[in-house]
């Protein structure tokens, strides 16, 4: 924050200068009435009859010891009166000038929307929630970004549209992450209880809808693509950039397609790129299948389509592999050195009210 300024400057010798006159105008209109009412004396009416009237003055009125005690406490209440009132003006006059500082800040704006597009075929449930583990973590430094889930087998369902709603957000996952919990191995389902089965199936409900098919990919990743605005099977650059917003999707697979699908892998990623839709490829499967076909297949479209393939390789931990992803796909507006005037009434206002306040015991005291 910087030295205070006045937004307004003119305001504060216009407001004093108007408080000034209408003061003025005050005392000269009670100087007037108090005046003419000295100059007029009583009559019998036939003029003045100043020798027939008996006349008591203030002074004698004032003479006893309590009648003088209380007119001097009147007198320093009224001269308290109106001290504050005119500290009032003052700070009024003040604030008519808009104080204000220099706010001198790095400014940070995110305008990223991420899907989430995760495969719950039985080949990679078991993986999908350290996917989904990682982004619950990640949702605490996300500050403007809009996320949205979408699981899909052989049909898609949204878990939670875009939103930048948080607490919905790890509500929402939090609740899959205990869920998947107990389908990391084939003796973790066979332990599971039936109350625990049904809700699993009652989260993986509306993706199973056709059958003879299963991990139809490339619809799936169609479907997520439809979450994000701007898109449609004719969408263009244009009507995807108008948004203002980086579109992303995150999509957790094995690629292994069984059924015949609506859209291919490549059809499907060909439609994500017309939209201006980046899409990140995260192999959900085991270490032994990274070599095969089907994964080689998914990195080529992957990265020819700009995006980035990973898989645990390496032998990272998903966590890390999805904060990669987000190193490398992050659209911040970072504006270092931007600043600003931003207004700073805060201790004026409190003084202002303050005075009021002292004002208005003041006149109670007076009306007492």
């Amino acid at each position: 924050m910087g030295v205070l300024q006045w937004r307004w400057p003119w305001a504060v010798p216009a407001g004093v200068l108007a408080a000034v006159a209408v003061i003025a105008v005050v005392a000269i209109v009670l100087g007037r009435r108090d005046a003419k009412a000295g100059r007029r004396g009583p009559s019998n009416g036939n003029g003045p009859a100043d020798d027939a009237v008996e006349v008591w003055s203030l002074d004698e009125d004032l003479a006893g010891e309590q009648a003088s005690r209380a007119f001097r406490l009147w007198r320093l209440w009224s001269r308290v009166a109106a001290v504050l009132l005119a500290l009032c003006l003052l700070v009024a006059a003040l604030l008519a000038g808009r104080p204000s500082t220099v706010d001198v800040s790095a400014e940070r704006g995110e305008t990223r929307d991420i899907v989430l597009c995760l495969d719950v075929s039985g080949s990679t449930l078991p993986y999908d929630r350290e996917v989904i583990a990682s982004y619950l973590q990640l949702v605490d430094r996300f500050q403007g970004e809009r996320i949205g889930l979408s699981i899909f087998n052989s049909t898609s369902r949204t878990v939670f549209p875009l939103t930048d709603d948080y607490e919905l957000v790890k509500s929402q996952l939090g609740e899959a992450n205990d869920l998947l919990r107990g389908v990391q191995t084939q003796d973790d389902i066979d332990k599971m209880s039936d109350q625990d089965y049904q809700k699993v199936s009652d989260w993986l409900a509306g993706t199973q809808n056709r059958r003879q098919s299963t991990s139809l990919i490339g619809d799936g990743l169609v479907n997520c693509a439809a979450m994000l605005p701007g898109f449609s099977a004719s969408s263009d650059a244009s009507t995807a950039q108008a948004t203002g917003r980086s579109a992303s999707i995150v999509l957790a697979t094995d690629n292994v397609v069984s059924g015949t699908p609506t859209y291919t892998l490549a059809e499907a990623m060909d439609l994500a790129q017309s939209a201006v839709i980046t899409v990140d490829g995260l192999f959900s499967g085991p270490t032994q299948s990274e070599g095969d076909q089907a994964t080689q297949e998914m990195r080529q479209l992957v990265e020819s389509h700009g995006g980035v393939f990973l898989t645990q390789r390496t032998g990272k931990s998903v966590n890390a592999l999805v904060r990669q992803i987000e190193s490398r796909r992050t659209d911040e507006t970072d504006q270092p050195d931007q600043s600003g005037l931003v207004d700073a009434p805060g201790w004026f206002t409190l003084a202002a009210a303050a005075l009021f306040l002292c004002y208005l015991t003041a006149v109670w005291r007076l009306r007492r």
